[in-house]
C-alpha cells in the first residue's frame, strides 16, 4: 500500500507542469536598494518570483519567455501607501447619495485597473465602507479582475462627530457607523471586528479633516488612552496602524502611542519629527492633491467649508514635508488617490522633488520604504531575488526626470504582463507579441 502510494506520487510529480519562466531585459534598471542605476539588466522570474538579477547576455533558462524592453528603464512595481480605490472625486459632497452601496465596489473595479496600468502593483487602501476593499482584494487575488495587490483597512475608525463619522446629515437622518467608537475598550472591539472581516491594517482618524463637515482640520479627536488601546490591540494581532492626523497635538499623541504611519502630517512640528524618529514611525504625506482639490473641487461638489480648510492647510503641509525630510524623518509615498483621480497617482513624484527630495528618494519612498513600512520586504519593493516579479518600464531616466513615472509604458505583476508596450491592458490574456521576442 505504501509502495503504491509512493509510485503514484512520483508519477504525479513527473507530470507536473514546468515552472513558468520569464526573462526581462532592458537598457537600464533603477536599483532602489543601492540607490543607483544599473545598465543592461536581465531579470529572471520563475513562477512569479525573481530568481536572478544579472546582466543582459547571461545564460537564459531553457524554455523561458524572453521580453526585451529595448532602451527603456525598468523599476520595481510602485507602491502607493494611501489610496481609496472605491472613491470618485467627481462625485464629492452630496453627489454620491444618488448611488447604491454596491455602486462603489464597481467604481473600485475600474480604479483597480487604472491603478495597475499606472504602474502601481501594490496599494494600501486606507478606508472604505461595506468592506468593499476586501471584496476588491478577493477579486484581484482570485483572478476575476485586474488590479494591484491590496492591503485593506476596511472601515477607518473614529469617534462620534469626527472625521470618520457621517457628519453631513441632520440629526433626523442616522447612518450606520460600525467604525465609530468612544472609549479605549470600544476601540479595541472595533479593531477586532475589522480584522475579523478582512482588515490587514488599521486606519484611525486622530484629528479633524479637510473633506469632513463640522470639524476643525487640526483638532484632536481621540485621547491618548484611546489611540494607545488601538495600537496595543492592533500590534498584538500583528497589524500595523495608520493614523489620519493633520493637527500637531493629535500627531504627537499618536506617535507617543507607537503608531506606525502618520497620514497627512500637515501641522507636524519639531517635536513631531523627534518623536517619529525615536519611535521609528513613517510620515505619509499627500502633497499633490491640494492642486486638484482647489482647481476641481467646487465643480465636483466639495463642500465650501472643505475648500476653505484646504486653502489653509495645503501650503503648510508642503512646507512640513520639506522640513520633515530635512530633519531625517522616514518618508513614504502616499497620494490619497480617490481625492484626486485614481490612476494619476504618479503626479505626486514631481511634487516630492519640488519640495525637497531627490528623484531617487521619491522613488525609494514608493518602493523600498513602502515595502518596509508594510512589513513586506520579502515580497515587494525591489527587483531582487525572492521578491515578486513586479516591474515597470519607462522611457528616459527617472533619476534625472522623475516625471517619466507619469508615463509608464509597461507593467508586469508576478511575471505576468499587465500592460504591454503598445499600451494595452493584457491582464488575464497572457503575454502579448508586442513585448516578446
Amino acid at each position: 500500500m505504501i509502495r503504491t502510494a509512493a509510485i503514484f506520487l512520483a508519477a504525479l510529480l513527473s507530470t507536473a507542469a514546468p515552472a513558468a519562466t520569464v526573462v526581462v531585459t532592458a537598457a537600464h534598471m533603477v536599483d532602489v536598494l543601492a540607490g543607483r542605476q544599473v545598465d543592461n539588466p536581465q531579470v529572471t522570474i520563475v513562477d512569479g518570483r525573481i530568481t536572478k538579477v544579472g546582466r543582459r547576455g547571461d545564460p537564459v533558462p531553457a524554455g523561458a519567455t524572453s521580453i526585451d524592453l529595448g532602451g527603456r528603464t525598468i523599476l520595481p512595481g510602485l507602491i502607493d501607501m494611501h489610496v481609496h480605490l472605491t472613491s470618485d472625486p467627481t462625485l464629492s459632497g452630496y453627489r454620491g447619495l444618488e448611488f447604491t452601496d454596491a455602486f462603489w465596489t464597481v467604481v473600485g473595479v475600474a480604479n483597480a485597473r487604472k491603478t495597475i496600468d499606472a504602474g502601481f502593483t501594490t496599494v494600501r487602501n486606507v478606508g472604505s465602507s461595506n468592506y468593499d476593499d476586501v471584496a476588491l482584494k478577493q477579486g484581484v487575488d482570485g483572478g476575476y479582475i485586474p488590479g494591484p495587490r491590496i492591503v485593506p483597512a476596511t472601515y477607518a475608525l473614529g469617534v462620534t462627530g469626527g472625521h470618520c463619522d457621517a457628519t453631513e446629515f441632520p440629526p433626523s437622518i442616522t447612518v450606520p457607523s460600525p467604525q465609530i467608537a468612544n472609549s479605549p475598550e470600544s476601540f479595541r472591539a472595533a479593531v477586532r471586528t475589522i480584522r475579523k472581516y478582512g482588515a490587514q491594517v488599521v486606519k484611525v482618524c486622530m484629528t479633524g479633516g479637510v473633506l469632513s463637515k463640522t470639524d476643525s482640520v487640526g483638532a484632536q479627536q481621540l485621547s491618548l488612552a484611546e489611540i494607545s488601546a488601538v495600537v496595543e490591540e492592533a500590534h498584538m494581532l500583528g497589524m500595523r496602524v495608520a493614523v489620519h492626523a493633520h493637527g500637531t497635538a493629535g500627531i504627537n499623541d499618536a506617535l507617543r502611542a507607537g503608531v506606525d504611519t502618520i497620514e497627512h502630517a500637515s501641522l507636524a512640528d519639531a517635536e513631531s519629527f523627534k518623536l517619529a524618529k525615536a519611535h521609528g514611525a513613517w510620515f505619509d504625506m499627500d502633497i499633490y492633491d491640494d492642486d486638484y482639490i482647489l482647481a476641481e473641487g467646487a465643480k465636483n461638489g466639495v463642500f465650501a467649508e472643505s475648500l476653505e480648510k484646504e486653502r489653509i492647510i495645503g501650503r503648510k503641509q508642503r512646507e512640513t514635508f520639506r522640513a520633515a525630510h530635512a530633519a531625517g524623518v522616514k518618508m513614504l509615498f502616499g497620494t490619497d488617490a480617490g481625492v484626486y483621480p485614481n490612476g494619476n497617482n504618479a503626479l505626486q513624484f514631481a511634487k516630492m522633488v519640488e519640495w525637497g527630495m531627490r528623484p531617487i528618494e521619491a522613488i525609494q519612498a514608493a518602493t523600498r520604504n513602502a515595502a518596509e513600512a508594510l512589513d513586506k520586504t520579502a515580497d515587494v519593493g525591489a527587483l531582487a531575488p525572492g521578491r515578486y516579479g513586479d516591474l515597470i518600464a519607462v522611457e528616459g531616466d527617472p533619476l534625472t526626470d522623475v516625471r517619466q513615472l507619469e508615463h509608464v509604458m509597461f507593467v508586469m505583476k508576478a511575471g505576468e504582463v499587465m500592460k504591454s508596450l503598445d499600451g494595452q491592458s493584457t491582464a488575464g490574456h497572457g503575454l502579448t507579441n508586442s513585448a516578446i521576442n
